[in-house]
């Protein structure tokens, strides 16, 4: 299967993240290619002060995993743009995930992911599943290494 995974990263953890999901699928034997979202203008991207710099297209792909950071207990407002002016993915195959520092799903994850895959299934998507990983200390690297098993089983 040829699977993008498309991410926003403002600190490299949700890249991080996609570089492991990317090696954990083509160990499946899956074709993937990583592809980042870019931003003119001030980090961390507040709504209305950027402007998007690389779009990278969802054509071509098999499935797509789209990839975030969770930023003041919501979505980035990056990945949300992004996701926004996408046009509609008809039949495709998402999986959706966010990484964040608090180790509490309350606290923006659950909310995050919810509207990824909201903004996704309103494009005509099948969205297989959704991740919160968790990047706070005591959990990060049992966070990831569940995340990404569970993502890339999902293919």
């Amino acid at each position: 299967m040829k699977i993008g995974i498309i991410f926003y990263s403002h600190t490299n953890n949700t890249a991080f993240v996609a570089r492991k999901l990317q090696e954990k699928l083509d160990q499946a034997g899956h074709q993937t290619r990583l592809e980042q979202i870019t931003i003119k203008g001030k980090t961390p991207a507040q709504p209305g002060r950027f402007e998007l710099d690389h779009v990278p297209a969802v054509g071509g792909y098999d499935a797509v995993i789209f990839g975030s950071p969770v930023q003041a207990f919501s979505l980035n407002p990056v990945m949300k743009e992004y996701l926004e002016q996408l046009p509609p993915m008809t039949g495709s195959i998402v999986a959706c995930f966010v990484t964040k520092q608090l180790p509490v799903k309350w606290s923006g994850g659950t909310q995050a992911t919810s509207m990824m895959k909201s903004i996704c299934e309103s494009k005509g998507t099948v969205v297989r599943g959704v991740e919160i990983i968790f990047w706070s200390k005591g959990k990060r690297e049992q966070s990831i290494t569940r995340g990404v098993e569970n993502l890339s089983s999902l293919f």
